[in-house]
């Protein structure tokens, strides 16, 4: 009974899983802070690509979960060796939270927190302690925006209310049974004795739809007509109607296009000159500087259906078309419907090929003004990351 010699060997049998678990446990601490850190970086890279994503537009607050919880578990992939179970474990423990907020500019700002977790297993001599799994996570947080630049522009709208445009377009209206038609012989319009059926939409009611689309555009970009200016011109053989650059688009839908009728010979030369002059006016200019906006876009939108009764008309036009480009300005043209030399000179007055526009129904004209609605929205609108 005083003989000890065995306890050494009693002593270590219960020291080993101890020392064993303990060692398990060392080497899991260590995989652990390594798991952190992969992690980390992975959560860090996935907030950052998706505020960035949000900001060019290419990713939504809608899919901003799946782009972050794919970047992670991308980043994640090799580390995991592609265990299933794991990567699994992975993209349920990841989360993404973003705040979107308006800021003075009127852009929006983005922050994206990305959280992620997983089980990491543990090695056969820490399982001696019971303990199967431990739980990796990280946190990570970024925030990316736009700002907007407003850019103002000072449009005149040029538009041909020639008798032609009296003539039907392809859409039927079926508002009305039976209604007064018109025809041309050579370079005459003529009416039908009696009213006919079915009714047309007549080219001038499809007009002032087109028209609306454009200056329906150019309020939602400036709702608060700090940016934009416009003015109306109504023409024929003459200048029939216009109204005067005015902020927003009220004044041009009041005093020129509500009251659009179709009447009267194509000399397109004076509508031109007048917006020209319009443009390059000092007043227009004070009145663009007065809101702080020194430099402006000057745009001059010109449609007609017809060509000019002189030919001379053609080449006044064509000049005053060749000082606007030389000025800066940004010429769209359309030609509705028009015969072969009235496209020929709205082509040679557009600043660009894509500028012009050859509208040969209804849905044309309307897809013309809305382009040049959008270009002109865009222009007025910059978007700066």
């Amino acid at each position: 009974m005083r003989d000890r010699a065995g306890n050494f060997g009693v002593l270590t049998a219960l020291a080993i899983p101890v020392l064993a678990a303990a060692a398990g446990v060392a080497v899991d601490v260590s995989n652990m802070a390594v798991s952190d850190g992969q992690l980390q970086e992975a959560t860090d890279a996935a907030a950052l690509a998706t505020a960035t994503a949000l900001a060019n537009g290419s990713a939504t607050t809608s899919t901003a979960q799946q782009l972050a919880s794919d970047f992670v578990v991308g980043q994640m992939s090799n580390y995991l060796n592609n265990d299933p179970a794991t990567v699994s474990d992975l993209k349920a423990g990841t989360t993404v939270n973003v705040t979107q907020t308006s800021n003075s500019s009127g852009g929006t700002n983005y922050s994206v927190v990305v959280k992620a977790s997983y089980d990491m297993p543990v090695n056969g001599m820490t399982r001696v302690l019971g303990l199967n799994t431990m739980n990796i996570s990280a946190s990570s947080t970024s925030s990316s925006g736009t700002a907007v630049q407003k850019t103002a522009l000072s449009m005149e709208i040029a538009l041909d209310k020639s008798g032609s445009m009296l003539l039907n377009t392809d859409v039927i209206d079926t508002t009305q049974k039976s209604c007064i038609q018109y025809y041309t012989d050579g370079n005459y319009l003529y009416q039908y004795p009696k009213a006919k059926s079915p009714c047309y939409i007549k080219k001038i009611a499809a007009l002032k739809t087109a028209v609306g689309t454009l200056l329906d555009q150019l309020d939602a970009a400036d709702p608060k007509s700090q940016y934009v200016r416009t003015a109306g011109i109504a023409w024929s053989s003459e200048v029939d109607s216009s109204s005067n650059l005015a902020w927003g688009t009220a004044s041009t839908r009041t005093n020129v296009i509500s009251g659009l009728n179709a009447d009267g010979g194509t000399e397109s030369s004076a509508p031109m000159t007048l917006a020209y002059n319009s443009l390059m006016s000092s007043s227009e200019a004070a009145a663009q500087a007065a809101k702080g906006n020194t430099n402006f876009q000057k745009i001059i939108v010109l449609m007609t259906d017809g060509e000019n009764n002189s030919s001379s008309s053609d080449t006044k036009t064509l000049n005053t078309c060749a000082a606007a480009k030389k000025a800066g300005f940004q010429i769209y043209t359309v030609a509705f419907m028009a015969p072969a030399r009235g496209q020929n000179l709205l082509q040679n007055c557009a600043t660009s090929s894509s500028n012009y526009f050859d509208a040969q129904q209804m849905s044309d004209l309307v897809a013309a003004f809305k382009t040049i609605g959008a270009q002109a929205s865009k222009q007025l609108t910059l978007l700066t990351k």
